[in-house]
């Protein structure tokens, strides 16, 4: 049964908007410099925690828009949805059996983990943020976005 829902958008601040960029860009970076200067790893190592990183960051942002695209009503294949869940977790095992197995100190797999983590939360916050921006055209609310609740 599906029941009918208004959605009240609000236009997010300049200050969550910062705040997301910089959690995606903090993330990424420092994840991506730790790569560069981590010399125990091999090159087909380094390439195997950048992979993880772009197809994590691929998925968490495909999920988020797929959630949201439900959420307003705009037609979302289970299909797509259910790939959405399953490649976000399959590179979560994926980070997670790559650290357990790696020869690296607690500290740096934890390093690894965290700024991993951050750069998926900053790339849905800025995805949320990129298409509740784009809904306030000349700082003016396009309308309440009708939505539907499974």
């Amino acid at each position: 049964m599906k029941q009918t829902v208004n959605v009240q958008l609000q236009r997010p601040t300049g200050a969550f908007i910062a705040a997301s960029w910089v959690a995606l860009l903090v993330g990424a970076l420092v994840y991506l410099i730790g790569l560069w200067n981590a010399p125990s790893m091999a090159l087909n190592e380094r390439g195997y925690y950048f992979t993880i990183l772009m197809y994590g960051l691929f998925a968490a942002v495909s999920l988020q828009k797929s959630v949201r695209d439900r959420l307003e009503g705009i037609p979302v294949t289970g299909l797509y949805f259910g790939l959405c869940w399953l490649s976000l977790g399959i590179v979560l095992i994926l980070l997670s059996a790559g650290l357990w197995n790696a020869t690296l100190a607690s500290s740096e797999k934890g390093f690894y983990a965290m700024s991993f983590l951050l750069s998926l939360f900053g790339a849905v916050a800025v995805q949320k943020n990129v298409r509740d921006v784009a809904l306030f055209k000349d700082d003016t609310v396009v309308a309440d976005a009708p939505a539907t609740s499974e």
